[in-house]
């Protein structure tokens, strides 16, 4: 039996819109795209995070190579990276991914969702939508 310990979720952008871009850096920079915060009840050490996370991006120049992180109170936990096309072939994408986090710690916790261009020479940006939830569960 599984028991559902919280679950937060949050929309920051919840259109395509490339009227308002926001341009995605480059690596070692990068921009914060959502964030929520999760409570473990003391006494669920064994648990599991789902975090879903989705992002509307748009290629400038170049192909770009667009890499997401997540960390969890600071410490990166995951990441995946994701080539973007630009003028001449595909310019819009919506980039989604999971990520799981087991045995998370009692006490209050903030996920966060980053986005870094790796690609010198090229742009990219977030046009929306993002989304980015996640489900903390206890295992039996």
């Amino acid at each position: 039996m599984k028991r559902i310990l919280d679950y937060k979720a949050t929309e920051p952008r919840r259109s395509f819109n490339v009227a308002q871009p926001t341009m995605i850096p480059l690596a070692p920079g990068r921009v914060r795209l959502a964030s929520v915060r999760i409570m473990i009840p003391r006494n669920s050490s064994r648990n599991t995070v789902e975090l879903v996370a989705t992002v509307g991006v748009r290629g400038i120049t170049g192909i770009s190579q667009v890499r997401f992180r997540i960390f969890r109170d600071g410490k990166e936990i995951f990441n995946t990276q994701q080539g973007i096309e630009s003028a001449g072939s595909e310019q819009n994408y919506t980039v989604a991914f999971q990520a799981i986090d087991q045995n998370v710690s009692s006490g209050s916790h903030t996920y966060t969702l980053t986005a870094e261009n790796r690609t010198s020479g090229t742009a990219v940006s977030v046009v929306g939508p993002i989304s980015f939830s996640a489900l903390a569960i206890k295992k039996s």
